[in-house]
């Protein structure tokens, strides 16, 4: 029997949130397609205006017009579907851009990399939903009691995200080396849990949403059983013809092996996942340089121009650019580019459309 997934009076019937990956990687076209066959779609927010001309000068404005133009062009393509956007708290003047994405008519926000504590605030009375992103009890913990007590409501939503997820890693080096899957299924349990007492308090289901090496209908089915309400999947739309990537990202995904997927350290700090190419190779070999024999790629050792990203991000301290390695990538400067995936990205075998991954998805409801 179908179970649909339902965030107060949205309703989307798989229950398969696409997942935010940045930079350009789920723009309109993905997000819009997998609203249309029945999931949310979701637009990562994370210099989602680096394709216009004016992004180099004026990076954090051309972003905010650029969140209104992405949202108006998926909810198009979706026809009535449920699109939301992946807002990361570390995102430098992060309140702007949950005001523009409200604004511009987002069905809901996810953001993580960072407690959302002031997330309701921030959207106020706005009929975008919203959901923190959280990796443990604790961090579950924290924000629900501080939603509760600061502003008397609590999330529409809950993502859980897992230490197989790609990109940066709400996970030290040593919970990632040491973590077991039953242990971190344990828990999934205990958030699911605790997120149920709040549902009692305020007296309408909150959903929860897990995360992190979600691939096929398998997974999403071992999920549901654990007593989450959906999942969530980003790497499996990587290699979709409607994914918002270059041939050449996508071609990325599809020759690695199991082998080739691999922790970083992003040069912000946080651990992250992705595919071992020449670019990775070469921050291991040079930790204080640019990391590029080629320095034309990145302009020259700490010669970069600042994209305005991330809030603690220090140009002077940093070995590279993360906009410019996850910018070389997406546009298919592959071997000169940071490509961040999740820890199932080697199971990818072939191009596929949105509608066949929902398809499959649905199969096993």
């Amino acid at each position: 029997m179908r179970r649909p997934l339902e965030i107060r009076d949205l309703k989307a019937e798989i229950p398969v949130i696409q997942g935010g990956m940045g930079v350009g990687v789920s723009l309109s076209g993905l997000a819009g397609n997998v609203a249309k066959c029945g999931g949310i779609g979701i637009i990562s927010t994370a210099q989602i205006g680096y394709q216009e001309p004016e992004f180099d000068q004026f990076p954090i404005e051309t972003n905010l017009k650029a969140i209104k133009t992405q949202i108006s062009r998926a909810k198009e393509i979706a026809e009535g579907g449920i699109i939301g956007v992946n807002i990361m708290v570390a995102t430098r003047r992060y309140g702007e851009y949950v005001r523009a994405a409200a604004e511009a008519g987002a069905d809901l926000i996810i953001s993580g990399a960072g407690l959302p504590t002031n997330l309701p605030a921030l959207t106020g009375n706005a009929k975008t939903k919203i959901a923190p992103i959280v990796s443990s009890l604790k961090s579950a913990s924290v924000i629900c009691r501080l939603w509760d007590r600061k502003y008397g409501r609590c999330p529409d939503l809950v993502v859980i995200e897992g230490p197989k997820a790609g990109g940066h890693l709400g996970f030290s080096l040593d919970e990632l080396k040491n973590m077991q899957e039953e242990d971190y299924e344990t828990e999934i349990k205990r958030i699911i849990e605790l997120v149920n007492q709040y549902s009692e308090k305020y007296q309408y289901h909150i959903p929860v949403v897990v995360a992190g090496g979600i691939y096929d209908g398998k997974d999403m089915k071992h999920m549901l059983e654990l007593g989450a309400d959906g999942v969530q999947a980003a790497t499996r739309f990587v290699t979709t013809w409607e994914c918002d990537a270059s041939e050449s990202y996508k071609e990325a995904y599809l020759k690695a092996g199991k082998e080739d997927i691999q922790i970083v350290k992003s040069p912000v700090g946080m651990p992250g996942r992705a595919i071992r190419n020449q670019f990775i190779r070469e921050t291991e070999q040079s930790s204080q340089s640019v990391l590029l024999e080629n320095e034309e790629h990145f302009g020259g050792k700490n010669s970069w121009k600042c994209h305005q990203c991330l809030e603690k991000c220090n140009p002077k301290e940093i070995p590279y650019c993360i906009t410019d390695a996850l910018i070389n990538a997406v546009k298919g400067n592959i071997e000169h580019g940071l490509i961040f995936c999740g820890s199932n990205a080697w199971r990818a075998e072939k191009m596929e459309h949105v509608s066949e991954i929902m398809k499959e998805f649905a199969e096993y409801l």
